[in-house]
């Protein structure tokens, strides 16, 4: 009996994940693997960083994904736009106290960062004084004002944006920030014929967005999470992130190797991508998939040609020795 409710639950977690999965393709064309990058962060419980030039639709998936989850009182869950801008403080993202007349006290007005979804948009284009008002609320999901810490939602997902670095006006993010997101993608242009699609499409596109389908709600989010982490992982892909992580701190080329945080931010994104492309197990080929995603952005590489090629090569022999396994 037991046996089949875990079978049960999983073919309702699975289809869950396949009707959001859906519904954002309704809007965000070409963009399939980005999308289970951005929802393998999602149920990981972790956060995303987009990397691409302007225009390339990183901020409609954001609120397409939120536009997609209906919040407590019916309406879709509590989503925020920042836009970084230079002159941005960080009381503009926390919350200042403001005095209230009626009290004789001040009080406590919360900031954007308190929503369910946040979108940090352009968020290289404001000081690292402001970037750093993130670091907290993102590791431990709180913001603490004063004395007094207050708790977010049990649902907080940050999905933050950056033009490339060397665009003009830019301020690169210290590695302790970039730690705190899961998985970094570059978003990328659609394919010719995709694109020629949006262009005939357009104004059907734009009407999706504006009506686009409430398919989960927050309790079915939280639920898929715990979900995730119940997928199975073989013993040897546990050796093969500990062998990758620690291959990176021995190797000449990379200055700054991954620490025992990105392994584990590792596996839990591999259970997670396992439940998004349908599977209750983890695969070899999720080894493959995830390790640029997850741990390129963590490391410290000595040049660019060591970036480009050094954790491919990690990768791979890591890759090899599992073929060799022929895991079941």
């Amino acid at each position: 009996m037991e046996q089949q409710e875990i079978i049960v639950n999983n073919e309702t977690a699975l289809h869950n994940i396949q009707r959001l999965t859906d519904n954002i393709e309704t809007v965000i064309k070409g963009k399939r693997n980005q999308i289970k990058f951005v929802l393998t962060a999602l149920l990981a419980k972790g956060h995303i960083l987009m990397e691409d030039n302007p225009g390339t639709g990183k901020t409609i998936m954001a609120r397409t994904l939120a536009q997609s989850i209906s919040g407590i009182s019916n309406g879709s869950v509590n989503f925020k736009r920042i836009q970084f801008t230079p002159d941005l403080l960080p009381m503009d993202l926390l919350g200042s106290h403001i005095f209230d007349d009626v009290k004789k006290d001040f009080i406590f007005k919360r900031g954007p960062l308190f929503c369910n979804v946040l979108l940090a948009d352009e968020i290289n284009r404001a000081s690292p004084k402001v970037q750093s008002a993130l670091l907290e609320c993102m590791a431990e999901n709180q913001i603490t004002m004063g004395e007094t810490t207050y708790k977010l939602e049990n649902l907080f997902f940050t999905i933050a944006t950056q033009n490339p670095i060397e665009m003009e006006g830019t301020y690169p993010l210290p590695a302790a920030q970039l730690d705190r997101f899961f998985i970094k993608i570059k978003f990328g242009y659609v394919d010719e014929e995709t694109e020629l699609g949006i262009y005939k499409d357009y104004i059907e596109i734009n009407n999706n967005l504006n009506n686009i389908q409430q398919v989960l709600d927050i309790s079915e989010v939280l639920y898929l999470q715990q979900q995730s982490e119940n997928v199975f992982l073989h013993e040897e892909i546990i050796k093969a992130v500990r062998n990758i992580i620690w291959a990176t701190r021995k190797q000449q080329d990379i200055l700054l190797g991954a620490s025992t945080r990105s392994g584990i931010t590792f596996i839990k994104c591999l259970k997670a991508y396992a439940l998004v492309n349908g599977r209750t197990y983890v695969i070899e080929d999720d080894l493959l998939d995830l390790a640029l995603p997850v741990l390129h952005h963590r490391l410290i590489f000595r040049n660019k040609e060591a970036e480009a090629k050094t954790l491919g090569a990690i990768v791979n022999i890591e890759m090899e020795r599992l073929s060799k396994l022929k895991l079941n």
